[in-house]
């Protein structure tokens, strides 16, 4: 008896041994020390869509074990020669691993890329990583315009709401109507990109989930960042009788200017993007759609200090837990808590699809084909500086976005939405 339970001592204190010598392996495979990270931003901490970003490095890194000084940021790095110096010179001290957070800093990456093959390069929301050749250089993007098709779901129960209490209607606020009777919505956006063609899609068709004889009109900044463009587009779009106004330009503009004239007695509310505005809109704030970056940055720290390749493409969407909206703002219509976890359900369990083809259509037909050049093109010569396949994005019935590459693609234009020729001056 003694003898058996000597033996299962042993045999314990052996799997004990064998466990921690595994967990020693795993710790040395993803060993913190390993990494060191160089971080190019266009913007800085004042910035709504860079402060996402630093707050998504910074947390992805603290759980990893990533001290401070391992980390090393380059502040208001404009698109163009100065990303590429930025870049060789984290390289320089050290950097293992060096991200860039806005679209135009990719041409200047890639050079550094092929320069430096034994760093990893990261370009968020880039689109030609994939077909450019190199193995160190990366794009990654969420899938963002699923929580803007659920912010939009917030819109569209307020519009209900207004509608259905007649505080909103064609005699208190005659604007806010066309000739046939759908109610008005706005969208500031930045740039005429698929980016935010695809969001502010997702925006419309989230609203018309509710309230579907709604129209909404774009007007773009051509600027990612400016809070007087961004507050005079909202305002000149209520002018026009836009109820809610929607963004993707990265300033507290809209959501101040959105506030002020609601104040002023104007039936008007705001969706953000990438923070909260309720501390600058308190009561015409309802969310924001969002990104929860930590998700990726975790992924890609771990694959770097493992000493791992990372994918050339990354989108990841309510199912990573990527994406969400933030906080309820007081001005919400009564069910929408409830409504908005339906809908992200749906969303994570894929029963639901932003791009449904059912739900929209483009010259009033349906659309049965969308073919998709994943080239990446200079658009002064028309040709392919990295030439890429012609895909499909209609499989299923729907619009497969994210799916074929992490940046977005989708550009139809679809009935209802009308944009402005000419961005705010």
């Amino acid at each position: 008896m003694r003898l058996k339970k000597t033996l299962c001592l042993i045999l314990a204190l052996a799997m004990t041994l064998m466990m921690v010598a595994c967990g020693d392996g795993n710790a040395n495979a993803g060993d913190a020390g390993n990494i060191k990270i160089g971080v190019i931003l266009v913007g800085d901490e004042t910035e709504g869509y860079t402060a996402a970003h630093m707050e998504g490095i910074k947390t992805a890194a603290a759980s990893l074990g990533i001290k401070d000084d391992q980390i090393i940021w380059k502040y208001k790095v404009e698109e163009n020669s100065t990303c590429y110096d930025a870049a060789v010179d984290l390289v320089g001290q050290g950097c293992n691993m060096v991200i860039s957070n806005s679209y135009g800093h990719q041409t200047f990456m890639v050079q550094a890329a092929e320069e430096y093959p034994d760093v990893t390069f990261v370009s968020m929301t880039g689109d030609f990583a994939a077909i450019s050749g190199l193995d160190n250089f990366t794009n990654a993007f969420t899938k963002v315009y699923e929580s803007r098709y659920v912010s939009g779901v917030v819109a569209g129960m307020k519009l209900k709401e207004l509608l259905d209490n007649g505080t909103l209607s064609a005699q208190t606020q005659p604007n806010s109507f066309d000739a046939n009777g759908n109610v008005k919505v706005g969208y500031v956006g930045a740039f005429a990109y698929a980016e935010v063609v695809s969001g502010y899609t997702a925006f419309f068709l989230g609203i018309q989930s509710v309230v579907p004889n709604t129209v909404m009109e774009v007007m773009y900044t051509n600027s990612w960042f400016d809070i007087d463009k961004e507050g005079a587009a909202a305002e000149a779009l209520v002018a026009n009788g836009a109820v809610i106004i929607g963004q993707h330009a990265d300033s507290t503009g809209a959501p101040a200017a959105v506030q002020k004239l609601l104040d002023n007695g104007t039936i008007c509310y705001s969706i953000g993007y990438n923070i909260d505005m309720l501390a600058t809109a308190p009561t015409a704030a309802l969310t924001s759609a969002t990104n929860t970056w930590s998700v990726f940055y975790k992924h890609a720290f771990e694959t770097v200090m493992k000493g791992e390749k990372l994918e050339a493409d990354w989108a990841g969407g309510y199912a990573q837990d990527a994406v969400a909206i933030t906080k309820l703002g007081e001005s919400c219509a009564a069910g929408t808590a409830e409504k908005v976890a339906e809908i992200e359900g749906a969303l994570k369990a894929g029963t639901l699809h932003v791009f449904d083809t059912n739900t929209f259509t483009v010259g009033g037909e349906k659309v049965t084909s969308a073919p998709c050049d994943m080239s990446f093109m200079d658009w002064s010569t028309m040709t392919a500086i990295y030439q890429g396949e012609t895909v499909e994005a209609i499989k299923d019935g729907y619009f497969a976005e994210s799916e074929f590459r992490s940046a977005p693609y989708f550009s139809l234009r679809i009935d209802g939405i009308t944009e402005d020729a000419d961005p705010v001056q």
